[in-house]
């Protein structure tokens, strides 16, 4: 993970998004590890309501801040897979999710912004509060460092309305991430706020279209049907609607993976969360990101398999073919997902065992 944090670093990327769940390391002990390991690149990490406490979570992103020099983003991460949710000891539906994560949310960023008045806050929700909570070291950035947010549900749209930063979409079609721009853009300004907002896509480019076809159908050459099946029961379970969005792009079937001009979506076969990707030669997937800047979009979270070698090729491809004002937006993971990985994700990578074919547990 240093190598690829320094190599995106080196290259011009902002920023990486850290993934969190129980596949993924933990995402705050992973980007403060790369903290000075780097020198301009930024942290995107991820905020669990009723996994902490937003007083506690305050604390910590105002440490990260400081020790980074104002270098971390807060990802908002409500979940959208209950048995994982239960793991972690939250037993919490969909609706009830929200109420906490609105409530986790206003007393987060309160707390920080009085931290640089040295001022207490009090709070008594529904589902949390606090009394007299303070922050003696606030962070760099004011009054708090940058919140993002994905979410497709009704309650998700009017949380990221009401008090996220920047709203982010996994990489849906271009007219439907048009309609919930236009549907959040809406609901934000009727509350008189004004919010950025993001894409976040799979790239596979290569120096000729057929190249990036094969690359892409190399991915999952070796998925068969029973893998995917597994995969899409997994998704079917879930309750985040992003999720069921993805899933209905391709409904599972292999023959319908190109779901608009170059935007593939065989990633999400097997993977959970973001499964599109861009796929085409440098001009191609120039104009496919330009396309999407033109609707709206701010910053771009892009990954490819492997990380580092595809973040050096698209900054080698790419990178010079983007107008500076598109450039500037981009962003680039290390890792992946809102939740991690979902295949498998009962199981630690063993070397050993990397022939051998691994099912989705019952």
């Amino acid at each position: 993970m240093k190598q690829i944090a320094v190599a995106v670093d080196n290259l011009g990327y902002e920023g990486v998004l850290i993934p969190t769940g129980r596949s993924c390391e933990d995402p705050w002990i992973t980007a403060a590890s790369l903290i000075d390991a780097t020198q301009h690149l930024k942290f995107l990490v991820a905020l669990r309501p009723g996994v902490t406490t937003p007083a506690l979570a305050a604390r910590m992103a105002a440490t990260f801040d400081r020790l980074s020099n104002g270098r971390v983003l807060l990802n908002l991460v409500t979940g959208g897979d209950e048995a994982e949710l239960r793991g972690d000891g939250l037993y919490e539906d969909h609706s009830t999710r929200y109420q906490t994560a609105n409530e986790y949310v206003k007393i987060w960023r309160e707390i920080l912004t009085r931290s640089h008045t040295g001022e207490a806050f009090t709070f008594h929700g529904e589902r949390l509060q606090v009394d007299d909570a303070k922050l003696l070291y606030p962070p760099v950035q004011k009054p708090y460092p940058p919140l993002w947010f994905g979410g497709s549900s009704d309650v998700a749209v009017d949380l990221a309305a009401e008090q996220v930063d920047t709203y982010l979409t996994w990489g849906e079609p271009p007219e439907a991430v048009k309609q919930k721009i236009e549907h959040v853009r809406a609901k934000a300004e009727a509350k008189g706020r004004k919010l950025t907002y993001g894409i976040r896509l799979h790239v596979i480019v290569r120096e000729t279209n057929e190249q990036a076809w094969a690359a892409a159908n190399e991915l999952i050459q070796y998925l068969d049907d029973a893998t995917i099946a597994a995969a899409q029961k997994k998704f079917a379970q879930m309750d985040s609607v992003g999720q069921q969005r993805m899933a209905a792009l391709h409904g599972g079937n292999r023959d319908k993976l190109e779901v608009s001009p170059n935007l593939w979506a065989g990633i999400g076969l097997v993977r959970g969360g973001a499964g599109t990707a861009l796929v085409g030669d440098p001009e191609t997937v120039a104009a496919r990101i330009q396309e999407y800047a033109d609707l709206g979009i701010d910053t771009f979270i892009f990954s490819g398999y492997p990380h580092l070698e595809e973040s050096i090729r698209f900054a080698e491809l790419v990178f010079p073919l983007l107008p500076i004002e598109t450039r500037a937006k981009l962003a680039q993971p290390n890792l992946t997902g809102p939740f991690g990985e979902i295949i498998a994700n009962n199981y630690v990578p063993d070397e050993k065992k990397q022939n051998s074919s691994v099912k989705e547990p019952a």
